[in-house]
């Protein structure tokens, strides 16, 4: 039986801050967003709460994925990618 995979889905805001981010950090995160394709709560994820709602945030290095898990829809909706001393504000 083959693992079933979610669908990533990167909103406008998550999808400028990849634009910009450097090259090197570029690679890494990229790299883990396919990975959330397979497994939407690695080793090391966190779950937030707080006045914007719930979600999940993943640690590269000095960068943040942060994004919510759909189980039903089998869909992981990623709204912020930012260094951490910036990934949550507003």
């Amino acid at each position: 039986m083959a693992p079933t995979t979610y669908t990533v889905h990167l909103e406008c805001r998550a999808e400028q801050e990849l634009r910009r981010l450097p090259r090197d950090a570029l690679k890494r995160v990229d790299a883990m967003i396919r990975r959330l394709a397979n497994n939407p709560r690695p080793r090391g994820v966190v779950k937030l709460s707080g006045r914007r709602g719930s979600g999940w945030r993943v640690r590269i290095g000095q960068y943040r994925i942060l994004y919510r898990i759909d189980d039903d829809a089998r869909r992981v909706e990623i709204y912020r990618i930012k260094h951490r001393r910036e990934a949550y504000r507003s």
